[in-house]
């Protein structure tokens, strides 16, 4: 399918349609309060980071964001998704020069998915990075295929076919493209809210006190009725791609 992908620093008239296009993400995962922070500054903040593809007529298809952060030399953080999100913006803030990137999400309009578009923004964002002058680009991989949320991410991420490639879809496209699965970051993203929130975001009734298998979850979500609140920690891996920078 013919694409042009553009940053969004060079075409500011794609925001409307950028926000416009439907996504797939379940509804609780749209209650990250860390996302805001990234999403709320990428027009202003981030655009040089944000990649938008439009096919032959013009309609926005997908999109990839990034954001520069400040590692320092250290880890990669077991906090992944919240943490870079949270130190591009202070390193942004501060003025500070970042050391690193990281992708922060691919999106791929729903009548398009299954059609390859996945791989070809992951390329596009490491070809961004490089652009940027940036040696790897860094993935809080969220492996979606994960059907059973009680499996371990230390488990799941590291199972393999016959082939040796992962089992997960999703991890199976990064490594094809040349990434190195890292390891597991267990708190990458944390959606916290009231019992009303979570029965509105999920449709589930939340009133016993334990976990909640909730669709599309990777992991339980944490319900403790006598406090009326409900906190969802997902696991994501992160994998390391060479930009070639």
């Amino acid at each position: 399918m013919p694409l042009t992908i553009s940053v969004l620093a060079d075409r500011p008239d794609l925001v409307g349609p950028l926000w416009d296009m439907p996504t797939s993400w379940p509804e609780f995962m749209r209650h990250d309060p860390i996302g805001g922070l990234f999403y709320n500054n990428l027009e202003t903040r981030f655009p040089e980071f944000v990649l938008v593809a439009q096919d032959e007529a013009g309609e926005v298809v997908a999109a990839a964001y990034s954001v520069p952060f400040l590692l320092g030399g250290h880890p990669l953080p077991d906090h992944g998704w919240d943490c870079v999100i949270r130190n591009g913006l202070l390193t942004s803030i501060h003025g500070d020069a970042p050391d690193a990137i990281s992708a922060v999400e691919i999106a791929v309009r729903p009548d398009r998915q299954g059609t390859g578009l996945s791989g070809r923004m992951l390329t596009a964002m490491r070809e961004n990075a490089a652009r940027h002058g940036f040696a790897e680009l860094a993935a809080p991989v969220r492996p979606n295929a994960k059907e059973d949320p009680h499996e371990p991410m230390s488990t799941y991420a590291f199972r393999v076919r016959a082939d040796g490639l992962p089992v997960d879809p999703w991890l199976r496209v990064h490594v094809r493209a040349g990434g190195r699965i890292e390891k597991v970051a267990p708190r990458s993203m944390v959606v916290p809210g009231t019992l009303e929130e979570w029965r509105e975001w999920t449709g589930l009734p939340f009133d016993v006190t334990g976990p909640v298998v909730v669709p599309r979850a990777l992991a339980p979500v944490h319900c403790d009725a006598e406090h009326g609140v409900a906190v969802y920690v997902e696991p994501n891996v992160w994998v390391v791609h060479r930009t070639g920078a």
